[in-house]
Parts: C-alpha cells; structure tokens; sequence
C-alpha cells in the first residue's frame, strides 16, 4: 500500500543535511509519496511536523545538532527529542527521529547515514499488524 511520507530537514548544517536526507531517500520503496521541507535548524522540526499531521502517514526528522561550549546543545536536542516523541505517542504516527547530536563536526560526518536508520524504524512501525 502506498504510504505517504513527510522528511522534514533541518539545514543548518547542509552537509550533513543532505548526507542524511541521502540515506533516507535510500531506505523509503519509490512505491510511496515523500514531499521534503526544509527548516533553518532542529528546533523548527516539531511544528513543522505538527502542521502536516493529519496530511502523511509517516514522518522523519532529520538534523544534527553539534556540541558547543553553551548548554545550547543539551536543551535543544532534549527539546527536539520530547517534542517529536510527544507528536508521535498523540497522533499514533511514526515519527522517526534522525537528527544526530554530534561533539564536533568531524563526528558528524561520520554519522550522516543515520537517515537510513530513521526512516527504516518507520517503515517499521508503519508495516506492524
């Protein structure tokens, strides 16, 4: 059955970005419908997402969130993580988390196949019985 999937990006690193947006597309069966949106950083993800609840059947979120010298990193990335689990438990839709939180920059490089992990969890999930 054809599913329809909404990737939601955050571009503040559009390397890894676009590494990570590269997985995921691998992982989704061209059978289904993907429409991508992108946002200038993780912490837009969430609303984005909440917006287009009712519209898609599955969801991935998809980021990097890169350790600075600030608590910035640790309330982002926890805010993110409930934020998207919150959508997810209340709407009964997959919602796969593929934003990275990394400590440096080379880290995430090296993690930007992670995409692939989140949208296999969702296809998952969206095939459970």
């Amino acid at each position: 059955m054809k599913k329809k999937f909404l990737l939601v990006i955050a571009n503040y690193y559009k390397d890894i970005s676009k590494g990570l947006l590269k997985s995921a597309l691998k992982s989704i069966p061209k059978s289904n419908i993907v429409k991508i949106i992108y946002v200038p950083g993780t912490f837009e993800i969430p609303v984005t997402i909440s917006k287009n609840i009712k519209r898609y059947d599955a969801f991935l979120a998809l980021g990097c969130v890169i350790k600075g010298k600030t608590p910035h990193f640790d309330f982002i990335s926890q805010a993110s993580t409930n934020a998207i689990m919150d959508l997810s438990v209340l709407s009964k839709k997959p919602i796969g988390n593929g934003i990275i939180t990394c400590l440096n920059m080379a880290q995430a490089k090296l993690r930007k196949k992670k995409g692939s992990e989140a949208a296999k969890a969702v296809i998952s999930i969206l095939t459970q019985k």
